[in-house]
């Protein structure tokens, strides 16, 4: 407020009260802001603690990652200088580590594998899964390779999720060679400046095609991309790419292993679904469930190969009594041809990189579990969908030759088992 000051021929009692006036407006005045201060400082030291207390509740598991981009960036040039290493087969060149990330070895990994197209499904999987990742990434022409890389790039560069969580590996064609992207080099992601952006761009760059449908006379090496994928871990999920899991199951599985040692030896079978339309998730079993009752969530691979998933006995997990913890409800006889998805700790065998494309890939590691000694308990609470229905017209045509081709390969396996387990009484 401004305050008329006194005419110089006032009375005496009239600057006065003038003065008095003015001084009192003045106190006031900073009284107001005195006030106005403590309650920011009051706000700011609430809103900080409130902020590390989140901050310390989502790092109890989680610490945070020290690395910083230029980091992150100098790693994928080491890696994709080092010009790879060759598999066993001499088909494939193998790129560990373009990105990395520090994990605790009790951990548990979700492990998955992706032709460049289908990588699109990696922001979902960040949001569903609150720990590491580790990616396998197939790339089956130069072209692809070379946008792998600038992906990465990329992604390390503008998605701080990517740094703290994601390991990513690269494979492709022995006769290729993925090059370092050079950031001044002007190109379809030299313009992003965030990870949605990202991802935006990939999508549109993207073609995925039918499974399994490279358009080359390449294989798809799904069981060295797994093998790639959960390398170095102990206990690791290992998942298709365009799966789901449920909300909270790695932080369940974090808190069921902390509570006990005795997992080494048990594989622990998380029941899988697919669902008709994926534009609603099921985040929790109650979810799924309703969803299930209607027809729009059904076992995985029920219309492709029921007894792949019938052990897993859908009818008895569906009628379970509702629970707040994960753990596991009941034991399952592995029997052939079953091929669960499941995190187990321990001698867990690799995935027999033979089998490529379309078949037996999975069933195979899943048998070999089974003679090996392992016992499949199912849980209760978790578990995983896949993003639409998988259906025989959905495939590409080759695939029945395939499968028959793999067939007689995993006749053989089973065969070599018996002089690979000699003293296992399982069969």
């Amino acid at each position: 407020p401004v305050v008329p000051a006194a005419r110089p021929g006032a009375p005496r009692a009239m600057q006065m009260s003038y003065a008095i006036r003015c001084a009192f407006y003045q106190l006031l005045l900073a009284a107001l802001m005195l006030v106005a201060m403590l309650q920011l400082l009051y706000l700011s030291l609430l809103s900080g603690l409130h902020g590390q207390e989140e901050q310390d509740q989502y790092f109890e598991f989680f610490p945070p990652s020290p690395r910083s981009v230029d980091q992150v960036k100098a790693q994928l040039r080491t890696a994709l200088a080092s010009g790879g290493v060759l598999d066993a087969s001499g088909d494939y060149r193998v790129y560990r580590g373009l990105l990395k990330t520090t994990m605790d070895p009790n951990d548990v990994i979700l492990a998955t594998h992706a032709s460049v197209d289908n990588l699109l499904h990696l922001s979902g999987l960040l949001e569903r899964w609150e720990g590491p990742l580790s990616v396998s990434v197939f790339a089956a022409t130069k072209e692809e390779a070379q946008l792998a890389t600038v992906l990465t790039y990329a992604l390390s560069s503008h998605c701080p999720d990517m740094r703290a969580r994601v390991a990513m590996h690269l494979v492709c064609p022995s006769r290729y060679e993925a090059a370092v992207p050079d950031p001044r080099e002007p190109g379809e992601f030299a313009l992003l400046r965030s990870c949605q952006e990202v991802f935006d761009k990939l999508a549109r760059v993207a073609q995925p095609g039918i499974n399994y449908a490279l358009g080359t006379n390449v294989s798809y090496p799904n069981n060295l991309l797994r093998n790639l994928a959960r390398e170095g871990a102990n206990y690791a999920l290992v998942i298709d790419v365009d799966m789901v899991p449920s909300e909270g199951l790695w932080r369940g599985l974090r808190e069921m292993l902390d509570q006990s040692k005795q997992w080494a030896g048990t594989a622990l079978v998380v029941p899988a679904f697919e669902i008709r339309r994926a534009r609603r998730m099921p985040t929790n079993k109650n979810e799924l469930l309703q969803l299930y009752q209607v027809g729009e969530v059904r076992p995985f691979y029920y219309g492709l190969c029921t007894p792949c998933q019938a052990p897993t006995n859908y009818s008895r997990w569906v009628n379970l009594p509702e629970e707040s913890l994960l753990r596991p409800a009941y034991v399952v006889p592995w029997q052939d041809p079953w091929e669960p998805f499941y995190v187990a700790g321990g001698k867990v065998p690799t995935f027999d990189e033979r089998f490529r494309q379309y078949g037996f890939n999975r069933i195979s590691q899943a048998c070999e579990l089974h003679v090996a000694g392992f016992d499949f308990e199912v849980l209760n609470e978790g578990f995983l969908v896949h993003k639409g229905f998988k259906e025989a017209l959905k495939f590409h045509p080759q695939k029945e030759a395939e499968n028959q081709h793999n067939k007689i390969l995993y006749r053989q396996f089973k065969q070599e088992l018996k002089a690979k387990y000699p003293d296992s009484p399982r069969h």
